[in-house]
């Protein structure tokens, strides 16, 4: 038995060599996995401008009372679940195989997106339904998120996995801007579209994965670590939940930061978290491999991919609504149109990705992802400088060239950037690894949204009730309709902006509205009074919103030149199946701090051992 299981393993190893040789394999696994993860990607941002049709097919106001709550779940839910799971089946690649996760991945989303698809509910129930739908869908997108990257780098060689995965990266980058244009065109015809497109993509490559993709990367049996995850999930899910409310009103505040349960998620979130980093220091076979830190070039690597999707997560948000609720109002567009047309603005930020992307990819399977990382944060930091610098009505070439280098510049850095990561792993702990960048990506993008969010209501709070109040009695709204508006929180606003509802008719409300001239109504509910009235204030909010991702991107800058120079792992070359009685070689630490052998990485599995000779 252990003969024949060793054998097992061999040829396993074998069909790695065998793979590498074969030229049309690896890009079968690039198409595939690349699919994957932007159909996973496009699903993180196709409700958001779709949000408005499915609100209204369902039969629910997104802003009464009491409904902002689930706008919000229903937004960041997916994200949330992405966060907290990318880890944990990344571990499980590394344990069971990489390719049966990530087939199942695929799986699991297309089943939740048939659910989503039918939903049959009205008001409420429906809107919870298909909260949890969501959550369940990030099921899936987390098993695919995880295992991507680590299948990627067993497939390709060293020297050619910068393109490869600057290619997946800046498809994973580039969906999220794509989601918005699809579901700007497929909510107004269906909104059960919204959900139903993934289904047909999610059958194909499922049954594609199933037939074409098998496992070539090395595995790492080891037991499940119950408490490990348990402490992350409940810690990580209880900070992200402390900030998604935290940006909502509470009492008398325009935020939920003085919310006690608000605050108490938050710190107790924090403290779990730190139980759990002591819990994995402690435990012999951890989900989070704490000593992967010890590697320079996957700590700094992690920390600039952090303060990367910090400065670019509530980016998206910012400027949707400021082409909704501001620029595309002012030039002539109607609000019910400004959601579909301001993903259409927003093309050349994917324009830029898309070709910085893979070139910078390539270039860094030469050069290494230093230089080309670290310059594509200071060429977004710019970019962020020319936002600023912009006026609110602004030309739209100028701002459609800020944009195109905006994305130039984070496509030059994410996909070095993630290449450097994974060529610093070892083989047997790619999955892990791939899960914990994944990780602390989609976490800063939840972080990134609470940020600019809070950053944005402070800057409209200081001006925007005055502004509002005194635009509105001066066209005949009563002292008191204008007060109640004006005394409304800033996020309302916001919200409003970013569903494409008309601001003034949705604060207003028919009440107020009749009590006015037909005249005064008609200007207050059209184009351009809203518009030019906040353009103010949301500069205020603008100015503190883009300088906060200046320094985001400038503190990425520098942690990604401390990075180091090129380095890659070394790759297993041959494997040897070892008699009976040979002993176990003992391990010792390399130079990056991680444990493996001098001359071979050791799988352990019941009644087998296999090593793979280092050359």
């Amino acid at each position: 038995m252990n003969l024949a299981r060793a054998q097992a393993g061999e040829k396993g190893s074998i069909r790695r060599t065998r793979d590498l040789a074969k030229p049309h394999y690896k890009w079968i696994v690039l198409s595939n996995t690349t699919l994957g993860v932007l159909m996973a990607s496009i699903n993180s941002s196709i409700m958001l401008i779709a949000l408005p049709d499915i609100f209204r097919g369902v039969g629910i106001n997104p802003l009464a009372p009491g409904n902002t709550s689930l706008l919000l779940w229903l937004i960041m839910g997916y994200m949330v679940a992405t966060a907290v799971l990318v880890v944990g089946f990344g571990r499980l690649g590394d344990m069971y195989g990489r390719v049966k996760m990530y087939n199942a991945g695929f799986a699991i989303f297309t089943v939740f997106s048939i659910l989503l698809a039918v939903t049959w509910m009205q008001g409420t129930p429906a809107v919870m339904w298909m909260i949890v739908m969501r959550i369940l869908q990030g099921v899936g997108g987390a098993m695919l998120m995880a295992n991507s990257n680590a299948i990627i780098t067993d497939a390709f060689s060293v020297d050619q996995r910068g393109l490869a995965l600057g290619l997946n990266q800046v498809a994973g980058i580039a969906g999220a801007f794509l989601g918005l244009i699809i579901g700007g065109l497929l909510g107004p015809i269906d909104w059960r579209l919204v959900f139903l497109v993934s289904v047909p993509v999610g059958l194909f490559g499922t049954i594609w994965a199933y037939l074409r993709l098998h496992d070539n990367g090395i595995r790492q049996p080891a037991k499940l670590d119950w408490w490990g995850n348990l402490t992350f999930a409940a810690g990580l899910v209880s900070v992200l939940v402390g900030i998604t409310y935290g940006i909502q009103p509470y009492g008398n505040h325009t935020m939920g930061w003085t919310n006690p349960w608000v605050l108490g998620a938050l710190v107790g979130g924090v403290v779990v978290l730190g139980i759990f980093a002591v819990v994995e220091s402690r435990v012999a076979e951890p989900m989070f491999e704490l000593s992967l830190f010890r590697i320079r070039a996957f700590t700094a690597g992690n920390l600039a991919s952090l303060l990367s999707a910090i400065g670019r997560g509530g980016l998206m948000f910012i400027l949707i609504i400021w082409l909704q609720g501001i620029w595309l109002p002012r030039h002539g567009y109607s609000f019910a149109d400004t959601p579909l047309w301001a993903g259409i603005y927003m093309l050349p930020l994917t324009a830029g990705f898309l070709v910085a992307g893979p070139i910078s990819g390539a270039i860094s399977d030469r050069r290494g992802a230093r230089l080309l990382s670290t310059g594509g944060m200071m060429v977004a930091a710019l970019s962020f400088v020319w936002l600023l610098l912009l006026p609110v009505d602004f030309d739209y070439w100028s701002f459609a060239l800020a944009l195109l280098l905006n994305g130039i510049g984070m496509g030059l850095f994410a996909a070095p950037n993630r290449a450097g990561i994974m060529n610093s792993l070892p083989p047997n702990r790619r999955g892990v690894g791939a899960g914990m960048s994944t990780t602390f990506q989609n976490s800063a993008m939840v972080l990134s949204i609470g940020i600019f969010f809070s950053l944005m209501i402070t800057g409209l709070a200081r001006s925007l009730p005055a502004t509002l109040s005194s635009g509105l009695t001066a066209h005949g709204v009563s002292a008191v309709d204008a007060e109640r508006v004006a005394n409304l929180p800033p996020v309302s606003v916001l919200f409003s902006s970013l569903l494409g509802y008309n601001p003034v008719q949705t604060l207003l409300g028919p009440t107020a509205l009749a009590k006015l001239s037909p005249a005064d109504a008609a200007y207050l509910t059209g184009r351009g009074f809203f518009p030019t009235l906040i353009s103010g204030p949301f500069a205020d909010g603008l100015a503190v919103a883009f300088g906060f991702a200046i320094i985001a991107c400038l503190v990425a800058a520098a942690a990604s030149a401390l990075r180091g120079g090129k380095y890659a792992y070394p790759e297993p070359a041959t494997v040897t199946v070892p008699q009976p009685s040979t002993a176990r070689k003992h391990a010792r630490s390399d130079s990056h701090g991680v444990s493996s052998h001098p001359l071979t990485i050791a799988h352990k599995g019941p009644e087998m051992e296999v090593e793979d000779r280092l050359d």
